[in-house]
């Protein structure tokens, strides 16, 4: 498992994986004293496949860092544990997030984390969702393909055509959850497989990206060029918008984190910056 830290400063990775290329970008809200309380982790399942995680420690609970680096590494144990028995992968992802789960609320102190993992086999993706990290799937004209609906009220409200997201993104209820890995009640959005068309991309984020930025300057700067220079863009943005409130703009400082992966890939999104860490 490749797990990014993103503890005190930004952190980045750029690596080879699932048949295609992947960044990885990783860091603390503006200005804030304790650590980052994201997790992001890139799992290999072989040359053509991959398990990508986003978990979001919950913000005002206790050891929301700890609880989104267990259920990573619970989901972790549970894969390499089901992989030799050739199980099926979409089995293992389920699998893995409930012993997640069962793991957060082992530690018995009220922590709670979000979990969004999107798997890559072959040229299928698919979502499984826990809480208000999103993914989705963009084709290289914008078109979105695939997309997470946040497990929230404001997130219902979309989905429910009550809200426009616009709207969501400063409505007062924006920052409550009510779907955590952590909780007895937890349940696991499982999204459909969707077919990865040459030059598609795949995102996850938590909600400090998606709290921050539309998703169409989200679809915009993400759907074409370097993925180095995309999450470049996209992670500037949402931290020029936390530190610089604005009734016109979104503005929720928060900790950020973002997965981008595309295949095939060519040239130089071929490049790893740095070697894998477990």
């Amino acid at each position: 498992m490749i797990l990014l830290d993103g503890a005190d400063a930004p952190d980045k990775f750029d690596i080879s994986v699932g048949g295609g290329a992947l960044v990885a970008f990783s860091c603390p809200a503006p200005d804030k004293e304790s650590p980052n309380e994201d997790a992001v982790a890139v799992i290999p399942c072989g040359p053509d496949a991959a398990v990508l995680v986003i978990a979001d420690g919950a913000g005002g609970l206790p050891a929301g860092r700890r609880a989104s680096r267990i259920a990573v590494r619970s989901l972790e144990a549970s894969l390499n544990e089901a992989i030799p028995d050739t199980m099926l992968l979409r089995t293992a992802i389920l699998n893995g997030i409930e012993a997640a789960n069962q793991a957060v609320l082992s530690l018995a102190n009220g922590s709670a984390t979000t979990m969004t993992v999107v798997t890559i086999e072959g040229l299928l993706a698919r979502t499984y969702q826990v809480g208000d990290s999103e993914a989705m799937v963009v084709g290289q004209r914008g078109r979105i393909k695939s997309q997470t609906m946040a497990h929230s009220p404001t997130g219902f409200a979309v989905e429910a055509g009550f809200l426009d997201q616009r709207a969501a993104l400063h409505h007062e209820e924006r920052h409550l959850v009510s779907n955590f890995i952590g909780a007895t009640d937890m349940h696991i959005d499982m999204g459909i497989a969707v077919k990865l068309d040459p030059r598609d991309t795949v995102l996850l984020a938590s909600d400090g990206l998606t709290d921050n930025i539309h998703v169409h300057e989200i679809t915009e700067m993400i759907r074409k060029g370097p993925l180095s220079g995309a999450i470049d863009a996209i992670s500037s943005l949402a931290r020029r918008r936390m530190s610089a409130e604005s009734k016109h703009q979104p503005s929720k400082p928060d900790d950020l984190s973002v997965i981008l992966f595309r295949k095939p890939y060519k040239g130089n999104e071929m490049r790893t910056s740095r070697p894998p860490s477990g």
